[in-house]
């Protein structure tokens, strides 16, 4: 079939119906963006492009049988060349009141169901499900994952079975450092302030400030929370748990490429094997991150957001929070053991300071000493965890080159092995690991000196 009889073929349809029943057809298009996606992600852009305005033109403009059209998708049509052909679009956005309580079901609806099936956990039903909002409308919960809770009668993440979700992984796993950060604190329950622009269309995703939240919030994974006039800023959130899970599954996707090992760096972390962290942290910033992600006035805040993407398979295992106030400060990360016998750990990440540290390995003994002073670990006891099998881990890191330091945490809060230069080992011992010229340490084969 050439180009030409396919973007003709709906028209012909029409033309058709319209003979036969002698009225003319609603032609309804839904996610009309959804091959667009596709075509972005797979680099045909500009041949998808062309079919689709050709398509849209005879199927929307051109048809003399056309009855009404309606089109979904998560993209604003006025600006898309796709639509340049087109007259008369009436858009509604996900800040529109028009039809405001039609795009999902209501309070209302959702507990009437309920009713029905005999379920009551209304409450969890809200964390789940609950949470977007359309023009002044809230209190709107997606259809497709509710229908999915009564089915199963239990609570999941059914929303992310329905379609990839591999284009909002790629925007935000290659957008700028600023995003990253942006979204471990929406994956921390905060919300972040940002620019808006509803006309987004896919070209200007890696461009144009604030495209990313604005691509989120039309595909429903943010919600405005208020909007302040003066500044032209929208405070976002993530709409509910069940996108929260989407999230983390997507953050962890990102961190756990072929060449990020999250499997091995977990395992090596509960461990407390010092020498496969540090090689494997090693490999990574030589080969995953760039200068870019790394500089800036925060790079904490991407080591930061790195490490919580390694980490997140172990949620279920583990309860892990980020910057939570416990003893005298505010720790960076800790892991509390969901289960008897884990253990307990402590995290702090800390930039070298030239002027103050010789080396990484002072950055790693400010890092671990904070832990100690602050009695971070205190916290990780009171909920159970045994004060034999608490750990802490210190960061350091300058650039690409990051070195970690650790030990267990005594009941007098200090850390075993920070007096000591190389914690893991004898730097002349066989098997201990050697810095090379990037920074990044090796084994030294046995045998061999």
């Amino acid at each position: 079939m050439s180009d030409v009889t396919a973007q003709l073929s709906i028209q012909d349809l029409s033309t058709y119906l319209t003979r036969q029943f002698g009225v003319k057809p609603i032609i309804l298009l839904d996610e009309y963006d959804t091959p667009m996606q596709e075509a972005w992600l797979k680099g045909y852009w500009d041949e998808a492009a062309e079919f689709f305005r050709g398509l849209f033109n005879e199927t929307f403009k051109a048809n003399d049988c056309l009855g009404r059209g309606l089109m979904t998708g998560i993209t604003r049509v006025s600006k898309e060349s796709l639509f340049s052909d087109l007259n008369n679009l009436e858009v509604v956005s996900t800040t529109s009141e028009l039809y405001e309580d039609c795009f999902g079901f209501t309070e209302d609806e959702v507990f009437a169901a309920m009713d029905e099936y005999g379920l009551a956990d209304r409450d969890e039903v809200r964390r789940w499900y609950d949470g977007f909002i359309f023009g002044t409308a809230k209190g709107i919960y997606n259809p497709w994952s509710i229908i999915g809770y009564l089915k199963h009668r239990r609570f999941a993440s059914y929303w992310a079975q329905t379609s990839s979700n591999a284009m909002v992984g790629q925007i935000i796993g290659s957008a700028e450092r600023e995003v990253k950060e942006q979204a471990e604190d929406l994956l921390q329950g905060k919300s972040i302030a940002v620019h808006l622009d509803e006309q987004i269309v896919f070209s200007q995703l890696h461009d144009k400030e604030g495209a990313v939240w604005s691509f989120l919030m039309a595909a429903g994974y943010v919600k405005p929370l208020r909007f302040d006039p003066a500044s032209g800023m929208y405070e976002l959130a993530l709409v509910n748990r069940e996108v929260l899970s989407i999230m983390e599954d997507l953050v962890s996707g990102w961190f756990n490429g072929p060449r990020a090992c999250g499997g091995d760096f977990r395992k090596a972390l509960l461990a407390g094997d010092l020498d496969d962290m540090n090689e494997l942290m090693s490999d990574i910033a030589e080969n995953t991150f760039s200068f870019f992600d790394t500089g800036g006035r925060k790079p904490e805040r991407f080591y930061h957001a790195f490490v919580l993407g390694l980490i997140v398979d172990l949620k279920g295992r583990y309860e892990i929070v980020s910057n939570r106030e416990s003893g005298l400060g505010r720790c960076d990360v800790m892991l509390f053991p969901l289960r008897k016998g884990d253990r307990g750990i402590v995290i702090e990440f800390k930039t070298r300071l030239p002027r103050k540290e010789k080396s990484l390995e002072d950055t790693c003994a400010s890092a671990l000493g904070q832990i100690a002073d602050k009695r971070y670990a205190d916290a990780l006891a009171v909920r159970g965890a045994a004060r034999d099998a608490i750990y802490a881990y210190g960061f350091g890191f300058e650039g690409k080159q990051v070195l970690i330091r650790g030990g267990a945490v005594l009941e007098n809060g200090q850390i075993t092995g920070m007096e000591q230069a190389l914690p893991a080992g004898d730097a002349g011992a066989p098997g201990a690991k050697q810095p090379d010229k990037a920074g990044r340490e090796r084994r030294k084969p046995e045998g061999r000196h």
